[in-house]
């Protein structure tokens, strides 16, 4: 007679009393890159706009848990053996890359880290991709899977909540038959605003609900190959920014002075003698944007506060507004 006959016999296969489960299962998995970064078998996304060099540290996050080095400034307990999946470079280019990050590590990571050289073409929203990615992961014992990026491996639309939540399900499934952790690389929208992490990224709401650690990577300035990070993590405390700097011979990023403490601003509010005293040292009108970069470059406050000390200005009579311009008052003739 089948299970359906009797839906118990399949359950009790699958139930387990508490005394069961502490008994077959550790209390407590340590984390694979510390402080919480990536727990056991936990989900990160890493993400940040196009061309911002994700790639280049998600490949220096896989050569240092696989060497079990700290080469970012992220502690790592232990080397773990990585699999990397990535859609992006030739197989050829992609093994330079590694190569010349390896001359920094020496051997140390190269019995751990594994890469698969057929991931382009297998989708893991489907079940034949699915089932490659886990023969893959068989093949290499994986502790850690890296995914770079998201988006070549599936064909969904990322608006369609329920197209994502299928896809964050195969990524489930991914973790929990592998019972590896898994390194997602993804893109955030165009536009997101300074205090988000774990919302930026881009496509359905069931992204942020599916993964473990969020980091989000910024470029300060176009000018510098510097990256600052930002965290979002479930089941750690928070941190605060860090940032990075690229060696470009070398292809790593280090740590540049330690975790960002978030700056002080002293001023609190601008006078508004200041904004006439602005509009005086100009020299001429300016227009209101103009007019509050000014302020702001001058007096180091925020745009809000630039903003209401225009206003105040306005209203006391120390600047008008003429078509579309900000002077100073007319003076009385002589």
């Amino acid at each position: 007679m089948s299970d359906l006959a009797h839906p118990q016999s399949a359950t009790l296969s699958t139930v387990r009393s508490l005394a069961q489960l502490l008994n077959q299962e550790p209390i407590a998995m340590p984390s694979l890159v510390e402080p919480g970064l990536l727990p056991a078998q936990g989900i990160l996304f890493l993400g940040g706009e196009p061309k911002l060099g994700k790639s280049l540290l998600v490949a220096n996050l896989a050569l240092s848990l696989a060497a079990g080095v700290d080469r970012l400034g992220f502690p790592i307990p232990s080397p773990r053996r990585v699999l990397i999946c990535q859609f992006e470079l030739p197989l050829p280019q992609f093994v330079s890359r590694l190569t010349l990050m390896r001359r920094t590590l020496g051997p140390a990571a190269d019995e751990h880290l594994f890469v698969d050289t057929c991931s382009v073409g297998h989708l893991l929203s489907t079940p034949q991709g699915l089932n490659h990615f886990l023969a893959a992961a068989q093949a290499a014992a994986a502790e850690v899977i890296v995914l770079d990026p998201l988006y070549s491996t599936h064909d969904q639309d990322e608006n369609d909540t329920r197209a994502m939540a299928a896809l964050c399900q195969c990524l489930l499934r991914l973790r929990d038959v592998t019972r590896a952790a898994l390194i997602v690389v993804h893109h955030v929208r165009k536009s997101i605003n300074r205090h988000e992490i774990g919302s930026a990224f881009r496509g359905s709401s069931a992204l942020h609900a599916v993964g473990d650690s969020y980091v989000l990577a910024t470029r300060p300035s176009p000018q510098l190959p510097t990256l600052e990070l930002r965290f979002q993590f479930r089941y750690a405390p928070p941190q605060p920014p860090r940032m990075l700097e690229l060696n470009p011979q070398t292809l790593w990023f280090s740590s540049v002075g330690g975790p960002i403490q978030p700056k002080s601003n002293p001023r609190r509010k601008v006078e508004s003698r200041e904004v006439s005293q602005t509009l005086a040292q100009h020299g001429g009108p300016l227009r209101y944007n103009q007019l509050r970069q000014e302020i702001m470059q001058r007096t180091q406050c925020s745009k809000r506060t630039a903003q209401l000390a225009i206003t105040q200005a306005s209203q006391q009579g120390l600047i008008r507004q003429e078509a579309g311009q900000y002077h100073l008052p007319l003076q009385p003739a002589p």
